[in-house]
């Protein structure tokens, strides 16, 4: 990303770039706007793309300027977002913000207690990974604004993930952004809140006053006046989610360092939009001296403690990634074991590792014969009125039914237990 005072560029720019595209803005005292358009697809597309680009250079007052644009088949939320961010470098007091038209199959919410079985990382400064990733059904979409994106790159990776939550359909998948460290994070939290994310992904958390800085920053971005919208894009009339609440939304802290794991209760309670609370042992293992191993004696406890603490804070405890994408034995062993520590789930950094992890949290055929068995005592007991619920001879008390319904609920979307199960 060149800098200098009337000059900027964001994007990539290469032969092996697909579905992004690269910009060079320098501002001129005159001469009018110039616009130079780089694309295979310029016949059919050409016209629709330069419109755009006017649209956006007067939507910032820009009347003097030459704009090159090498397109590697870009969607307009992408050169949209590109575009923004080199004016954003060269006219940095700029409030304004070029919003594109909510996609109506974006906005749809989510709920705290819902399926996290697997969460699908997506670098968020590489747009070419956005447009199928739902269609690999992972339960939760990540954009990320950490670790995948160089340090250069920061800048303009925020507008692409906030154009991308109102423009991407993720068909249904729960939306996350994994914000940046704090304090660099609260930043980042402007990009992303009234575009309708469904979970914030909080890294490095160490304490509880990172995460109520975190809430009160979304608190007060929630109740803030809406952006000046483009409204060539009716951007105006399809923003419902700016200027007061509406539609959920929640936080993961991300678990990382040893004084994060000494501190996992008072992270996992610290906030009412808490719904989950992960570990990463990349990064923890660095902290306590030591490599991570798939044996996994070093991070025992730090896994544990992040289960029991997410239990006591009545929030799901989400395991951490699995590095070695060829390895697909040893992921489905390492999300095996993660079940059988109580985690409800697990990172996913590739679309081939969803599938082997849906299947590891998936219950078995006799813990679901079990569940069943309970779940029905436990509502002819209701419907007789009965205060005791039991199974033959063996009392069955409310943990025990909460258990087997949360098991039936996982085998639904599994695919090996019927919807309608009880009329089956």
């Amino acid at each position: 990303m060149a800098v200098n005072k009337n000059k900027s560029s964001a994007g990539n720019r290469g032969n092996k770039i697909r579905s992004d595209c690269y910009v060079e803005l320098e501002l001129k005292n005159s001469g009018g706007i110039k616009i130079k358009l780089q694309s295979k697809v310029d016949s059919m597309y050409g016209e629709s793309i330069r419109d755009l680009l006017k649209d956006i250079l007067k939507f910032f007052s820009i009347n003097n300027a030459s704009l090159l644009v090498e397109d590697y088949g870009g969607l307009p939320f992408t050169i949209a977002a590109r575009v923004e961010a080199a004016i954003r470098i060269v006219r940095p007091k700029t409030k304004k913000e070029y919003l594109l038209q909510f996609n109506k199959n974006s906005l749809y919410k989510t709920s705290k207690d819902r399926l996290r079985r697997s969460r699908l990382y997506l670098p968020g400064n590489e747009p070419k990974y956005f447009v199928n990733a739902g269609l690999h059904n992972p339960d939760g979409i990540i954009l990320d604004l950490e670790d995948s994106v160089a340090p250069d790159k920061k800048h303009e990776a925020k507008f692409l993930v906030r154009n991308a939550l109102r423009s991407m359909d993720f068909y249904s998948c729960e939306r996350m952004v994994r914000i940046n460290q704090l304090p660099k994070g609260l930043d980042d939290l402007k990009f992303i809140v009234a575009h309708n994310v469904h979970v914030i992904l909080i890294p490095k958390c160490e304490s509880a006053e990172q995460v109520k800085e975190v809430e009160k920053e979304v608190e007060r971005l929630r109740k803030s006046p809406s952006p000046t919208p483009s409204l060539r894009e009716g951007a105006l009339k399809s923003s419902p989610l700016r200027g007061e609440p509406k539609g959920d939304l929640y936080f993961m802290p991300i678990i990382e360092s040893a004084l994060g794991v000494i501190n996992a209760y008072e992270i996992a309670s610290a906030s009412k939009y808490n719904c989950a609370l992960a570990i990463g042992l990349e990064d923890y293992t660095a902290d306590i001296g030591t490599q991570r191993t798939d044996e996994g004696k070093e991070s025992f406890f730090a896994r544990s403690m992040v289960v029991n603490t997410a239990r006591a804070a009545g929030i799901q405890p989400i395991d951490t990634v699995y590095s070695d994408i060829a390895n697909m034995e040893g992921l489905k062993e390492s999300a095996v074991e993660a079940k059988s520590l109580g985690f409800e789930g697990k990172g996913c950094i590739h679309p081939r590792q969803i599938k082997v992890v849906h299947e590891a949290f998936a219950p078995t055929a006799e813990e679901i014969t079990k569940a069943k068995r309970i779940v029905k005592a436990f509502e002819d007991a209701e419907k007789k009125g009965l205060g005791v619920v039991s199974i033959g001879s063996k009392m069955i008390d409310l943990p025990v039914v909460k258990r087997a319904e949360k098991t039936i609920e996982l085998a639904i979307p599994n695919n090996i237990l019927h919807r309608n199960w009880r009329k089956k």
